[in-house]
């Protein structure tokens, strides 16, 4: 990534501070949050020495880091001993794992870099789980009736634009309900896992976004879901889609 930085800190004239934040499985989840979180609470107490305005501060991260830079944004709204972050910047971004099988997944599961059955693996490795739980997620549903109900205001193809679907989507069947997979990955609906699935509250104090989609990437919806989530509150959002763009394009 450093080439990237390099980039970015020259075209925007702007200070780039890349976190070099520890990796699963070895540091177990949520070492990687917590690592970007004090970095940045760090940074923005220090900005100045940095010669950086600490009301400018942009937190920026792509694929796993946009879910990342989507939870510490979250953790940020509720602090008074710093600054309010300027934006954040959501580049192609994991969100959820309630819905493996929204249009996105549905159309691009076949498609490198992140097929549909890695994403689901690299999730259950971050969260230090057993790989087999993978096929499981398939047939039967981690979440209770009562979750369902909730999540589904906030994750569902009904909130993704009809022109993402004319690639082709089938609605998802109901699958039998597993307690015993519900206690494996309940970590997994946790904000800081899944940011989409953040309290209303969370949500309408978050600051403005710039968020990019693929059009060939499983994880375009959750984008598109995080969008809608913060356009109904007032947030302003930028978005960018790359109507040829594929998960790691950057």
């Amino acid at each position: 990534y450093e080439r990237t930085c390099c980039y970015f800190a020259r075209k925007s004239n702007s200070v780039v501070v890349s976190v070099g934040y520890r990796l699963a499985p070895e540091h177990p989840y949520p070492s990687q949050f917590e690592d970007c979180l004090t970095a940045t609470i760090h940074f923005m107490r220090t900005a100045q020495d940095y010669g950086v305005n600490p009301l400018r501060v942009i937190v920026c991260g792509d694929s796993s880091g946009g879910t990342l830079t989507a939870a510490v944004a979250q953790a940020l709204v509720n602090r008074r001993d710093l600054p309010k972050l300027r934006a954040q910047i959501l580049i192609y971004p994991f969100l959820q794992c309630v819905d493996f099988n929204l249009p996105s997944y549905q159309q691009n599961e076949g498609v490198p870099v992140l097929l549909k059955e890695r994403a689901l693996a690299l999730g259950l490795r971050y969260l230090n789980k057993e790989l087999s739980a993978t096929e499981a997620v398939f047939k039967v549903s981690p979440i209770p009736e009562d979750l369902q109900l909730k999540y589904q205001k906030w994750v569902s193809p009904d909130h993704i634009p009809h022109e993402f679907k004319a690639r082709g989507y089938k609605p998802s069947t109901t699958r039998p309900f597993s307690k015993e997979l519900y206690t494996l990955v309940r970590p997994g609906f946790d904000p800081i896992f899944s940011p989409l699935l953040a309290e209303d509250s969370v949500i309408a104090q978050l600051p403005e976004a710039f968020i990019l989609t693929c059009e060939f990437d499983v994880l375009r919806d959750d984008g598109l879901l995080y969008k809608k989530r913060l356009e109904d509150h007032g947030i302003k959002v930028t978005w960018c889609h790359l109507q040829e763009g594929f998960h790691g394009t950057v």
